[in-house]
């Protein structure tokens, strides 16, 4: 039995899944996958079987000496990743650097409502300008100024926000999906971003994946 489990949704359009999933696949992490399709008449019973909020991601974690846990979440299974794993870098090194990491990576996990609403990923949608409304085109402006600012104080050691992949780049990863579906053509240093995170082996390990799905849902409109 594999000592972490990842419970996930569907990889076509489930960006909070995508995350920690991506984290771990990128920093060799070892994990069993465990698949809740979304969207469908019985999602909220096989939810409620493993995850506490009726929500994905969770992360189960059976040490082997004992003491069986679950993490619920995002950020707070990147927390605990980071504390079992202190070498793989999911935070900067620097003290500044990992404050502005973690700064930017809540405003992710608490913010930009009207770039997820008015661009969902769905990573069957075929590539074409999107326009936001108002708040939405502040947004998207406030997302393209962290990578920039990020990039420039910290990122000169490698192509992501802080250098190496970080926590902070999995929790962007979905939104550098979006930015890629519909955000026609990018300034050059928001093109740069974005290629650098979906040329990773493991983001191009879930979109693979998330083509192969069967399902329906979302269809290549929405």
């Amino acid at each position: 039995m594999a000592e972490f489990t990842l419970y996930i949704g569907n990889k076509c359009f489930s960006s909070w899944s995508l995350r920690p999933w991506v984290a771990m696949k990128h920093l060799e992490i070892p994990f069993e996958e465990s698949f809740v399709r979304l969207r469908t008449p019985e999602t909220f019973a096989n939810l409620a079987k493993v995850s506490p909020t009726g929500q994905v991601p969770v992360l189960e974690h059976k040490p082997s000496q004992g003491g069986d846990r679950v993490v619920w979440e995002t950020l707070a299974i990147l927390e605990y990743l980071a504390d079992l794993f202190p070498d793989r870098g999911l935070w900067p090194d620097d003290i500044g650097a990992r404050a502005l990491a973690r700064s930017v990576a809540t405003e992710m996990h608490s913010g930009f409502r009207e770039v997820r609403y008015g661009w969902p990923m769905n990573l069957r949608r075929p590539k074409g300008h999107k326009p936001l409304d108002a708040e939405g085109e502040v947004q998207r402006a406030r997302i393209e100024a962290i990578w920039r600012t990020c990039r420039e104080k910290y990122g000169k050691g490698g192509p992501f926000l802080f250098g190496h992949f970080t926590a902070a780049d999995a929790m962007y990863a979905p939104v550098a999906t979006r930015f890629d579906t519909y955000g026609g053509e990018l300034a050059p240093d928001t093109r740069a971003y974005v290629d650098a995170v979906l040329a990773t082996p493991a983001m191009r390990h879930w979109y693979a994946e998330a083509a192969k799905e069967p399902w329906p849902e979302p269809g290549p409109d929405e």
